[in-house]
C-alpha cells in the first residue's frame, strides 16, 4: 500500500500574518515598557537634581556656634515649613543623633536609622517613611576646627522627599503611552491588512489559475506575475505543454498498436478451417488486448487532471449492477457527501468502482453500501456488503491477478488486479476488513489528490 500523503506546512499567508501579529503584540508592548521606564529614571534624576539643589540651600545657612548647629527655624522653600507637605529635612552628626529638622517634620516621628556617607561623598536612594516610599539624599559636610587642639564638626544634610507626586505622574504618563500605543497598534494593523492583501495578491491569482488549469476550466498560466512568480508560471507552461504533447504522442502510438494487432487477430477469426474451440481463445485474446491498452492510456499519471464527480459514475452502477445480479434480491444504497471529486480519467473512476462494487455484489446477501467523502485532502470511498467476508490471510491475496477469494462464485479474479493496478498509478492505498455496520468485507480506499 502507499504511503499516506503529508500535511502541508503553514501557508505564506499564515507565517506573514503571524509574523505582524507578533510585532504589534510584543515589540510594540516591549516600546511601552522601555518608554515607563526610560521616563521613571529622567524623573527620578530630575527629583535627585532638586533634592541636590535643596541640599545645598540648607548647606549654605549652615552655621556652627559654641560646638552647636544653627539653622534657621524656616526654610526658603515653604514645603519645608509646612507640616507633614511630603518634603523633609534634617541634620544628623556621624553617631546618628538628630541636630536639626525642619519645620515639616515637628509631628512625625523621625526615620531611623539614616545613611552617613563618607565626607565630601553624596547618596541617593529609596526608603519607607510613615509607610510610604520615599526618596532620600544624604550629604556629608564638616566644618574645619579654627585651631589645632579643636575637633573638626562633622554632619551630614538629609534631603526626604515623597514618591507621591512622581507615581502619580508616571501613572499618567503610562495611561497616555498605552492609550496611543493601541492607537498606532489598530493603525499597523489595518496597514498590515492592507499590505499583506497586496503583496499576497499575486501568489492567490496563481493559485486560482493552478486550480483552473488543474479543473480543465483553461489551459495555461496566463496572468502577468512579478518577477519571483513569473520563471515559475512559464516552467508551469511548459510542463503542461509538454505533458499534453506526450500523452497525445503516446496514444497515437497506442492506437497504432491496437489497429496492429487486431488486424491479424481478425485475418484469424475469419480463417474457416480453424476449429471452433480456437475461436473463444482467439475473441478472448481481442478483448483482453482491447481492455489493456485502454487501460495503458489511463492518465494516472498525468501532470493534471480535471475532477470527475462521483456521485453520477456511483448513481448509474447502483442502477445498472442489480439488473444483472438479478439471481438475489439486491439493494445499494449511496452515502456520498461534499460532493467528492476523483482526479483522474472517467473511465478509470468507472472500472474503479465497478470492479469494486460488482465484487461487493456478488459476495453480498441482499445489501451493498457505499461511502464517499473528502477527508485531509483525498478522497476516501468506502464499500461495505453483507457477505461472509474475507478471511484475513486472503486479504492480500486476493488483489493477485488470477486470484479470487471462495465466497465469489463468479468471474476470472482479474477485478480486484485491476483495482490494484488503478490505485497504485494513482497513488492511491487501501484497506481490507470486516464492515461493522453490515458483517461483511469493508474496502476503505484512499486516493490523494
Amino acid at each position: 500500500m502507499s504511503p499516506q500523503p503529508k500535511h502541508p506546512s503553514l501557508s505564506l499567508k499564515s507565517r506573514i500574518v503571524a509574523s505582524a501579529l507578533l510585532l504589534n503584540l510584543v515589540l510594540l508592548p516591549l516600546i511601552g515598557m522601555a518608554l515607563s521606564d526610560a521616563f521613571r529614571v529622567a524623573m527620578t534624576d530630575a527629583e535627585q537634581s532638586e533634592m541636590s539643589a535643596a541640599m545645598y540651600g540648607i548647606l549654605a545657612l549652615a552655621e556652627v556656634e559654641d560646638d552647636e548647629l544653627v539653622l534657621p527655624a524656616t526654610l526658603q522653600d515653604k514645603q519645608f515649613n509646612v507640616d507633614q507637605s511630603g518634603l523633609y529635612a534634617l541634620v544628623t552628626n556621624p553617631q546618628g543623633e538628630i541636630l536639626w529638622r525642619s519645620a515639616s517634620l515637628l509631628s512625625m516621628s523621625l526615620p531611623q536609622p539614616l545613611p552617613f556617607p563618607a565626607m565630601g561623598q553624596r547618596q541617593f536612594g529609596e526608603m519607607s517613611f510613615n509607610g510610604t516610599p520615599h526618596f532620600i539624599f544624604s550629604f556629608s559636610a564638616g566644618f574645619s576646627a579654627p585651631t589645632p587642639n579643636d575637633e573638626a564638626f562633622d554632619f551630614a544634610v538629609h534631603i526626604i522627599k515623597t514618591e507621591a507626586a512622581l507615581a502619580a505622574t508616571q501613572a499618567e504618563f503610562t495611561e497616555k503611552i498605552w492609550h496611543w500605543l493601541f492607537i498606532l497598534m489598530a493603525i499597523l494593523l489595518l496597514l498590515q491588512a492592507g499590505w499583506l492583501w497586496w503583496t499576497l495578491r499575486p501568489i492567490s491569482r496563481f493559485r486560482q489559475e493552478l486550480a483552473a488549469v488543474e479543473q480543465g476550466k483553461q489551459q495555461h498560466l496566463n496572468s502577468q506575475y512579478p518577477s519571483e512568480l513569473a520563471k515559475v508560471a512559464e516552467q508551469i507552461n511548459l510542463l503542461i505543454s509538454n505533458e499534453q504533447r506526450q500523452r497525445q504522442r503516446y496514444r497515437n502510438a497506442l492506437s497504432d498498436l491496437a489497429h496492429s494487432l487486431k488486424t491479424p487477430l481478425a485475418v484469424l477469426s475469419s480463417i474457416k478451417q480453424l476449429p471452433d474451440e480456437a475461436q473463444e481463445p482467439i475473441h478472448n485474446i481481442s478483448a483482453n488486448i482491447s481492455h489493456q491498452l485502454k487501460r495503458a492510456q489511463s492518465s494516472g499519471n498525468a501532470a493534471w487532471h480535471q475532477g470527475i464527480e462521483v456521485k453520477p459514475i456511483a448513481e448509474k452502477l447502483a442502477r445498472t449492477l442489480p439488473k444483472i445480479h438479478r439471481d438475489k434480491p439486491l439493494t445499494i444504497s449511496l452515502n456520498i457527501e461534499d460532493n467528492p471529486l476523483f482526479y483522474g480519467e472517467e473511465g478509470d473512476l468507472t472500472e474503479l468502482l465497478g470492479n469494486l462494487l460488482d465484487n461487493a455484489c456478488k459476495a453480498a446477501k441482499q445489501q451493498v453500501r457505499f461511502s464517499a467523502n473528502k477527508r485531509q485532502g483525498e478522497l476516501l470511498m468506502v464499500i461495505e456488503d453483507d457477505g461472509p467476508g474475507i478471511a484475513p490471510e486472503q486479504r492480500e491475496a486476493i488483489f493477485q491477478r488470477g486470484v479470487r477469494a471462495d465466497t465469489y462464485e463468479k468471474g476470472h479474479g482479474v477485478g480486484l488486479a485491476i483495482v490494484k493496478d488503478l490505485l497504485t498509478t494513482y497513488q492511491g492505498s487501501w484497506q481490507i476488513e470486516r464492515s461493522q455496520a453490515l458483517g461483511g468485507a469493508q474496502f476503505n480506499i484512499h486516493l490523494p489528490k
